[in-house]
């Protein structure tokens, strides 16, 4: 074992359990109200649970957007922001999803102008077909004018 209790020699990720040794490490170094809530366990194991309900949430409302034409993506990210403020996991994971993201767009711009126009013409076929999808099993809703 470690001086950190870890049986691997791993440090843990010091921005969340506050085990950096390092100035500027720890969360409470970046968020004054943090080093409040470190000091009463029940209170920040209570800001710890309501950040992972908040973000779960964002995520949950986030996936059941992404086949409806909006910005299920965004909200997903919004959603690992918030989780990352608190979980290393999540941190981690978005990281890696924004990694990916750059990767997509990199690709894309080194993409020929044919290659680019078929990309966005599929991504509006998959919003149409989403559109449609939605009309014939929800009706067109009442708030869109119909002509005649």
């Amino acid at each position: 074992m470690t001086k950190q209790g870890n049986p691997r020699g791993e440090q843990g990720n010091p921005r969340v359990h506050g085990h950096g040794d390092a100035e500027g490490d720890t969360i409470s170094d970046h968020f004054a109200f943090r080093a409040a809530l470190r000091k009463n366990r029940a209170l920040d194991l209570t800001y710890r649970v309501a950040v992972g309900v908040v973000g779960a949430t964002i995520i949950v409302i986030g996936i059941i957007l992404l086949p409806l034409p909006g910005p299920g993506w965004l909200i997903i990210f919004g959603g690992l922001f918030v989780l990352s403020t608190e979980f290393a996991w999540a941190e981690r994971l978005l990281d890696y999803a924004r990694g990916k993201v750059h990767a997509w767009t990199e690709w894309v711009k080194d993409q020929s102008l044919l290659i680019r126009t078929l990309i966005g013409l599929a991504c509006m076929v998959i919003v149409a077909a989403a559109v449609l999808v939605y009309v014939a099993l929800q009706g067109v809703p009442d708030w869109i004018p119909l002509i005649g």
